[in-house]
């Protein structure tokens, strides 16, 4: 007896009509289930799903890129796949773009323009339906490959005040402006600023630093301490030891982010210096071991998670409809007071 060949006759894949046979439905019907899961009922898609298993159907993305002018992928680039910031707004934009089909492809550009403008430019290649991009300042090349893809593009993290690009997150400068401005209202007046990393972002947070301290009138007194180096808890320590070094009368810190302030509250631990009453430390973003340290972090909590939400649903937008205009949208940030500070 012939045994019947499921598949193409001459490459011998599994097709979606193979599969819309053994599960007794149209091929439309399993392309709209493996597309938009929601869009079916929960047992036709177990149906499907199973007949997906027993034939060992891969779906061929470059066939339907072709018959849609669709990939049903979003490129993401972010700085860090290890920095819970960027866990947290990838998380959102995964609960956002998976239910409605697409495939994420994340690059990490090691907070490198170069390495960003790379992987842009290959992402790029692959026609993606949209481009979720962190922060605002890509290299020219970058910038022109992007205007001249015509690819639905949302800025994650930070604000573009003239509003001619799409871009979802929060103001750096006020965020880092309100916190100096609780430290000086604490009665601090020489505060000092730690920064690692030395993105885009922490240099804004640095601007208001600096302008809260102006305006209060002790900006001659800026210390300042920065490395290039990947931001880390020993970072943290190493960096608080030379500042107190060379600035021993300062009464307060604020660092760009928690890691380095939890280094810092390690390191007065380590020496007796206690905070807040000789030194105030305070953090930015407030990740969860914050609440949790002895004393419980000061810091600015911000809204990692509610960035990827918003932004992917904006993109989904811009998908649907590309003549929207630019948008910007301020989700704002919390100053949590706490122990340290």
């Amino acid at each position: 007896m012939n045994k019947r060949r499921t598949g193409s006759r001459s490459t011998g894949r599994t097709t979606i009509e193979d599969v819309a046979r053994h599960a007794g439905v149209s091929a439309i019907t399993v392309s709209r289930a493996l597309r938009t899961p929601d869009s079916v009922s929960k047992p036709l898609r177990e149906r499907i799903g199973q007949a997906v298993a027993t034939l060992g159907y891969v779906p061929n993305r470059a066939a339907r890129t072709l018959a849609s002018a669709r990939s049903n992928s979003v490129a993401v680039l972010v700085p860090s796949l290890s920095n819970q910031v960027f866990v947290d707004v990838l998380a959102g934009i995964r609960d956002v773009l998976g239910p409605r089909g697409y495939q994420l492809l994340i690059g990490n550009n090691l907070y490198d323009a170069a390495e960003e403008e790379r992987l842009l430019m290959a992402y790029l290649e692959h026609h993606p339906d949209g481009l979720l991009l962190t922060g605002l300042q890509q290299s020219p090349r970058a910038r022109a490959a992007l205007a001249g893809s015509g690819v639905p593009t949302v800025h994650m993290m930070d604000l573009m005040a003239d509003h001619s690009v799409t871009s979802v997150g929060f103001s750096q400068p006020a965020a880092g402006y309100a916190m100096t401005r609780h430290l000086l209202e604490r009665g601090h007046r020489r505060i000092a600023f730690m920064a690692a990393q030395l993105d885009e972002r922490t240099l804004k947070r640095r601007d208001g630093y600096r302008q809260a301290l102006d305006e209060a009138g002790h900006g001659d007194y800026c210390a300042e301490i920065s490395s290039p180096a990947a931001s880390s808890v020993g970072l943290g320590v190493e960096l608080t030891a030379q500042l107190l070094a060379e600035h021993p009368a300062i009464d307060a810190v604020f660092c760009c982010n928690d890691d380095l302030a939890l280094g810092a509250l390690f390191h007065c631990q380590r020496r007796g210096i206690p905070v807040p009453q000789h030194l105030a430390i305070a953090g930015f973003n407030d990740l969860g071991f914050g609440a949790c340290s002895v004393p419980a972090l000061t810091t600015v909590a911000t809204p990692r998670y509610h960035i990827g939400v918003r932004a992917a649903e904006l993109l989904l937008a811009r998908i649907d409809n590309p003549a929207l205009d630019a948008e910007t949208l301020d989700l704002g940030f919390e100053l949590q007071t706490r122990e340290s500070a």
